[in-house]
C-alpha cells in the first residue's frame, strides 16, 4: 500500500481538493492526464484515483466515460466538491491593482460577471492551479490567478476576492477509482449502481432495454451515450441508478437490460454521498 491517491492537474487543482475531502489521510499524488492517474494506480504508485466525471454548470467532463470502462478499475465512491472560484493576486496587491486574469477556459466562463464588473481582462491558462503558479512566478502585480484557496496557499498567493463564480451551486462531482470492487452495503443514504451497456441493433431495444427499470420501480439517475471507437452506429450507455444490484428489483431490471444488450458491464457499487440527500 502506498497511500497514495492520484489525481489530473497541479497541486491545488480542484481534484486535489476532492482528495483532500474524501481521503485527508492520503498523500495526494499529482498527474499530467487522466491516463496517467489510471496507470499510477494500476502501476501500483497509488492505492486510488480521484477522477472528475460532470460538473453542473458545464456537464460532463470530456472523454472521461470513455476512459472509465477501458480502465481497468472500479468505483468504490463518489465526491462532490463545491467548486469556489477566488481571485488569487500576489502578497500585498489589492483588487484595484489586477488588469488580467488566468485561469482555465472554464473558469474564465464562469465568473464573466465579476470580470467585467472590475474591467479585468482574461488570460487563458493551461488549468487553474497551473494558472495559479505562473502568476506566483511571473511576479507581475496586475495579474491575478483564479483558482481554488488550496492553490493559493500552496503557491503563496493572496485572496483578493472569495467566491466571485457566477453560479452560486456549481458544483462538480468525481470518483474515487480502486484496482478492487466493494459491493459491501454501506453509508447512510442508500447504494448507487454504475454500469455501461451497448443495445442490440433492433427496434426501438433502448426503449425496451430500460422498460425493466420502469416497471420496477428503480429510479435511474443518469443516462448518457457516446460513440464506440468512432463509430456513428455504434454506441454505448453509461447509466447510474439507485440501489444495489443483489435488491430484488434491481436484480430484475439488470436480467431484463441483459436481455436486450450486447452486454452490460458494473463499473461499480458505492454509498450515495450526503449531497444527493
Amino acid at each position: 500500500m502506498t497511500n497514495r491517491i492520484a489525481f489530473q492537474g497541479e497541486p491545488g487543482a480542484y481534484s486535489h481538493e476532492a482528495c483532500r475531502k474524501a481521503r485527508p489521510d492520503m498523500e495526494a499524488l499529482p498527474c499530467r492526464t487522466f491516463e496517467d492517474a489510471i496507470e499510477a494506480v494500476k502501476s501500483g504508485q497509488a492505492d486510488l484515483a480521484m477522477l472528475p466525471v460532470e460538473n453542473s454548470t458545464y456537464g460532463r467532463v470530456a472523454d472521461i466515460h470513455t476512459l472509465l470502462p477501458q480502465s481497468g478499475l472500479k468505483i468504490i465512491e463518489e465526491a462532490f466538491v463545491r467548486v469556489h472560484i477566488n481571485l488569487l493576486g500576489l502578497p500585498g496587491t489589492q483588487l484595484a491593482d489586477i488588469t488580467h486574469a488566468m485561469s482555465h477556459t472554464v473558469l474564465l466562463g464562469q465568473c464573466k460577471e465579476f470580470l467585467h464588473a472590475h474591467n479585468i481582462r482574461r488570460i487563458t491558462g493551461a488549468d487553474t492551479a497551473g494558472s495559479a503558479r505562473q502568476v506566483s512566478e511571473d511576479g507581475k502585480r496586475t495579474t491575478a490567478a483564479l483558482a481554488s484557496e488550496l492553490a493559493g496557499e500552496i503557491y503563496g498567493l493572496d485572496v483578493l476576492a472569495r467566491h466571485i463564480e457566477d453560479q452560486s451551486n456549481n458544483t462538480t462531482r468525481f470518483l474515487l477509482m480502486s484496482p478492487e470492487a466493494d459491493f459491501s452495503r454501506r453509508g447512510k443514504h442508500g447504494m448507487i449502481t454504475s454500469f455501461v451497456f451497448q443495445v442490440r441493433n433492433i427496434p426501438a431495444a433502448l426503449y425496451k432495454a430500460l422498460g425493466g427499470f420502469a416497471t420496477n420501480g428503480i429510479n435511474m439517475t443518469k443516462l448518457e451515450s457516446y460513440m464506440v471507437a468512432g463509430s456513428f452506429t455504434a454506441t454505448q450507455f453509461y447509466a447510474d441508478i439507485e440501489g444495489h444490484p443483489e435488491d430484488p428489483m434491481v436484480k430484475l431490471a439488470l436480467d431484463e437490460l441483459a436481455y436486450f444488450t450486447n452486454n452490460v458491464t458494473i463499473l461499480g457499487v458505492y454509498p450515495a454521498a450526503a449531497e444527493r440527500a
